[in-house]
């Protein structure tokens, strides 16, 4: 997937959180957000995801904008820091528990 983001913006009351990020990601490549806390990484993901919605910018995906897309039809997940995961499950179950629940809708 072709990832563009540009002038990515996002305040939560009188706290600008992301300040006019942008970047790509091009297909087939990983990047790695790295910043201290507060610094807008889980924003920034939670804005690619559609669960936060950019005060001002664009997102889009393979030159589609995306900024009003439901997260459902995104077709983007991340794994939170807190390890949010299902102590009951194993690792590949807990992995595969997203493809399964998006295979069903």
């Amino acid at each position: 997937m072709h990832v563009e983001v540009r002038n990515l913006n996002k305040h939560f009351g009188g706290f600008h959180a992301v300040k006019d990020v942008s970047f790509d990601i091009e297909k087939g490549h990983l990047i790695g957000l790295l910043g201290p806390s507060g610094g807008g990484k889980t924003s920034i993901l939670r804005m690619l995801a559609g669960l936060e919605t950019p005060d001002g910018g664009d997102i889009a995906f393979h030159g589609q904008v995306v900024n009003d897309i439901p997260p459902q039809e995104r077709g983007i997940g991340f794994v939170f820091q807190n390890y949010a995961l299902f102590k009951h499950m194993s690792v590949y179950d807990n992995i595969a528990f997203g493809l399964q629940v998006k295979k069903n809708t």
